[in-house]
């Protein structure tokens, strides 16, 4: 049997579902009077689209589609231009190419009608942000604008606008702002203003022409609605908005007399509440995707804070981990407190009635791809390949032979700066120990171990902060490599529980989804219905958690002396970077 969905070219088997085509097909059986909801996870890499029923959660079919173009953050893709350190661009067309392509395939791979799906939920990386007019067209796609980087998107991990995050800070500090200890004390070169800033100063003319600075987040919304809705997530975590107000004309102006009215003309929108429906799909996406036209879409949100319900972890106390090319840790909490590092804590920020924290690891998975792509000789690949496994995977299975120290090595996790507890991207990766006898998969173990020890420091600074952490629950792709989560149970010596799913995000955006469809009355009750958790999988070794706790020590003293101040090498180093690779082309001269 086939069924043409209306007003649409895609075609939907019920008979034998597709296998072969880049997509696909789960347990769960499709039943021809149960109602579904499309989630669509906006990656790093890629996005991905899961189908999913409403009723308890069941995933019935996923596609995921890379990024054509990727992450830019050496060249400029439209004209090979080299970009300066610590950028990071994306097109923001690779998104609705994501609509156009991931979510047809689910629905493929579901063998569902679409005729039953009620709603669709987003969630993206943040703070990734848009420049555009007032339509929603992005600058870059302006021909007169295609060759300046700063009409691209600026994905979260840009991290060029650390000067300008600096000054905020100071600035901030020095007029003790009200709103600066609901960030921990310190706003991140990733959030809306410190990148806007950066604009202004580096591009006046773009700037002048932006009409709407927006987070990826509502832009695809947008996309899909034909409407314009800030979500209330990124507004309070990466928007600095605070008791229903942005930072002052006066307090921006005195960062550049230019920017005194950005909030005003190129940041405030009417903002939507999480798991409210920011409107209807429209009939240009009801085209690309397949979906009906007029089916509630949810308000957009982040990646990791939809992915919170959906491991049924939305109570005061459960941390929740979104472990992949970065990590980002959330939690609820009854008590309203100042966490210094903490990226942000915004009341109703994840559930309603309950203040939501947000702190995050700049890299960790990217830590180790890094690793991977430079650092390992080719004979590893060949002995992996020869025994049928990942890279990864041999690399692991080699560390894990040895007894915790066994490698007299400490590594810091800053290879993307520090996000929390430090808040400070001009910090860079550290390992200390190496000897002529080092192994590569020594110092592979080491960052394995360095970006628990960087959980550790967050972990510690909300107990010591009065909010304490009872519970440590992992999403993402990383939760796959069993031995780095029992690496994390022994260093934070906490029992690590596991989402049952492989598509956390993805799966929460649809929960999202079912509320914006009124199927449910609010999100902890979506949650419960619809999200799936594998409690306490791993749990502490004391012997191993022992020897941790000295590592952890001299990780603390590390981590102190090269953050803290005491010694500004790093800073120094990526300010001569920039002056070198900058040399050549203004025509200055290097002593």
């Amino acid at each position: 049997m086939f069924v043409t969905y209306q007003n649409t070219s895609h075609f939907f088997c019920f008979a034998s579902c597709p296998r072969d085509k880049g997509f696909t097909t789960l347990n769960a059986r499709p039943d021809l009077t149960a109602e579904y909801v499309v989630g669509i996870d906006f990656g790093t890499l890629s996005g991905r689209a899961v189908v999913v029923r409403v009723s308890d959660g069941a995933e019935l079919g996923s596609a995921t589609l890379d990024y054509p173009h990727g992450v830019m953050d050496t060249t400029l893709a439209a004209t090979g231009a080299a970009l300066p350190p610590e950028w990071a661009l994306q097109v923001p067309q690779d998104y609705v190419d994501v609509l156009k392509s991931a979510v047809p395939a689910a629905l493929a791979a579901a063998c569902i009608d679409p005729a039953q799906v009620i709603g669709v939920g987003t969630d993206f990386t943040a703070c990734t942000m848009v420049p555009t007019l007032a339509d929603g067209t992005p600058l870059n796609e302006l021909p007169e604008y295609a060759d300046r980087p700063h009409a691209y998107v600026k994905l979260w991990r840009h991290h060029a606008a650390q000067p300008h995050a600096d000054r905020i800070n100071d600035l901030a500090f020095e007029r003790d702002e009200t709103w600066l200890p609901r960030y921990g004390g310190l706003i991140s070169s990733e959030w809306e203003f410190a990148k806007g800033l950066q604009l202004l100063e580096e591009d006046p003319e773009l700037y002048n022409r932006m009409e709407h600075w927006v987070e990826a987040a509502d832009w695809i919304v947008w996309q899909l609605t034909g409407r314009y809705v800030r979500n209330a997530c990124t507004a309070g975590y990466k928007g600095i908005f605070q008791n229903g107000a942005y930072p002052t004309e006066d307090f921006l102006g005195a960062l550049n007399p230019a920017f005194a009215q950005f909030a005003n003309d190129k940041v405030a929108h009417e903002i939507g509440q999480l798991g409210d429906a920011a409107g209807t799909l429209s009939a240009e996406a009801a085209l690309w995707t397949g979906l009906p036209e007029g089916i509630a879409v949810a308000v957009g949100n982040v990646d990791a804070h939809v992915t919170a319900p959906a491991a049924q972890a939305v109570e005061p106390g459960q941390m929740v981990a979104i472990m992949g090319t970065s990590t980002c840790q959330v939690m609820n909490s009854d008590q309203l407190a100042e966490v210094p590092g903490m990226c942000g804590v915004v009341d109703g920020g994840i559930v309603s009635g309950l203040y939501g924290y947000e702190a995050g690891q700049s890299g960790v998975g990217d830590i180790f791809a890094w690793f991977i792509n430079t650092q390992v000789p080719p004979r590893y690949f060949e002995a992996a390949e020869h025994a049928g496994q990942s890279i990864h995977q041999y690399l692991t299975d080699l560390a894990a032979r040895a007894p915790v120290g066994a490698h007299g090595l400490i590594a810091l996790d800053w290879h993307s700066g520090n996000r929390s507890v430090l808040v400070d991207h001009e910090l860079s990766g550290l390992v200390l120990g190496t000897t002529l006898t080092t192994r590569t998969e020594e110092i592979y173990r080491a960052l394995l171990e360095a970006t628990a020890f960087g959980a550790r420091s967050i972990v510690e600074s909300f107990n010591a902060s009065g909010v304490p952490v009872t519970e440590f629950i992992v999403a993402g792709g990383l939760l796959k490599n069993a031995f780095l989560m029992q690496t994390y149970s022994d260093i934070l010596r906490l029992p690590i529980s596991t989402i049952a799913s492989e598509q956390g995000p993805a799966l929460g955006a649809a929960i999202h989804a079912a509320v914006a469809a009124n199927a449910y009355a609010d999100v902890r009750a979506a949650g419960q219905a619809m999200g799936k958790l594998n409690k306490n999988v791993y749990t502490p070794n004391e012997r191993s958690a022992g020897v941790y706790d000295r590592l952890f020590a001299e990780y603390e003293l590390l981590h102190d002396y090269f953050g803290r101040g005491a010694n500004e090498v790093m800073h120094r180093l990526k300010a001569l970077k920039r002056e070198a690779i900058a040399a050549p082309i203004t025509g200055k001269e290097t002593a």
